[in-house]
């Protein structure tokens, strides 16, 4: 399945978790615990909807532990590729990212002791801020309140990636990077 959700349940609510995802895309269990994917057709309507959800369904906040969207996505079999891809996936959020304090957040599910998360983060951070200083408006890494993190979701040999900024982490409540 093409996903462009990814969603964590919680164990006690997940089918109703299921339940009430499936009113807004289509649903797919994955290999990894209380995770689904997901297909929607409006990534920023679907996070607007998100805050409505527990007056619609007051079972959300239980079923619900976290749900992020990601706006690009590429495929991969090995560290290798990963790591050739992640690249310039990341490279694409340089304009945005332009003189602004920023951290990069991987969530990895599959390639456990493959793909290291603190050294695919620093690699990735690294990366931009060289971007950054090559195009003069050089931004910094910072893990407290930063303007933006850019998230990194796999979900096997997949990769979604998306930026958030300050605001919009305090104004979705499902969103959980951090």
């Amino acid at each position: 399945m093409e996903w462009n959700v990814v969603a964590t349940l919680k164990n006690q609510a997940y089918r109703e978790g299921v339940a009430i995802l499936r009113n807004y895309g289509e649903v797919e269990k994955t290999a990894f615990y209380n995770l689904v994917v997901m297909q929607v057709a409006d990534p920023a309507a679907f996070m607007a909807e998100l805050d409505r959800l527990p007056e619609l369904h007051p079972a959300a906040e239980e079923a619900l532990a976290s749900v992020i969207t990601v706006s690009s996505s590429f495929t991969f079999q090995d560290v290798e590729e990963f790591e050739d891809k992640s690249l310039p996936a990341v490279a694409a959020f340089a304009p945005q990212l332009a003189g602004k304090a920023f951290h990069i957040r991987l969530h990895r599910r599959g390639f456990k002791g493959r793909l290291k998360t603190p050294e695919v983060e620093g690699r990735l951070c690294a990366h931009l801020i060289d971007l950054l200083q090559a195009a003069g408006t050089p931004g910094r890494i910072t893990f407290t309140d930063p303007d933006a993190i850019l998230a990194l979701e796999t979900v096997g040999t997949r990769a979604g990636l998306s930026l958030w900024t300050r605001e919009e982490l305090a104004r979705y409540r499902f969103l959980k990077i951090d």
